[in-house]
């Protein structure tokens, strides 16, 4: 393991793990062989598995499961939460209690362009491609590019 801040806390980390400078990455697992950009946030019971590689800028949050061998884009931002708000019913700040998590999934080998924003509760198909600057709403199948806001299917990898 390579790792190079201070603000890694808390992490199960595999063998080989090599994590950049000016990362915040908590409470979380990273699997064998993985790479994580500067200015990255990976969040608490977050998972990535082996042989992935994380560009800078980016955002995954808690209730994520990225699989072996995935690629993720500079500036990627994934949510976790439909209904955000600062308050709860009784006008004080939420707290964990407040709202429900709901997780996503990125299947073995899927790849997501820089500057994606993932929306919760979906999965993302094995070897799936989501193009640059997309917003993703629905499953994507295995083996399907995408691309646009909301994302659309382009083609299959294979055609």
């Amino acid at each position: 393991m390579e790792l190079s801040d201070e603000s890694v806390v808390n992490v199960n980390l595999g063998k080989n793990v090599r994590i950049a400078k000016f990362v915040n990455i908590y409470g979380c697992s990273l699997g064998d062989n993985s790479r994580v950009g500067p200015f990255v946030e990976i969040q608490k019971n977050a998972h990535i598995g082996a042989n992935c590689k994380i560009q800078s800028h980016t955002f995954i949050c808690e209730g994520v499961n990225i699989e072996d061998d995935c690629f993720i884009g500079h500036g990627v931002t994934f949510i976790n939460d439909r209904y955000p708000r600062s308050v709860n019913n009784n006008g004080g700040l939420q707290s964990e209690e407040d709202w429900e998590l709901i997780p996503t999934v990125v299947k073995r080998g899927a790849s997501i362009g820089s500057g994606a924003t993932i929306m919760c509760g979906i999965v993302i198909g094995e070897n799936a491609i989501i193009g640059a600057g997309s917003v993703v709403l629905k499953n994507v199948e295995a083996g399907a590019i995408v691309a646009g806001n909301p994302a659309k299917f382009i083609r299959g990898i294979d055609e």
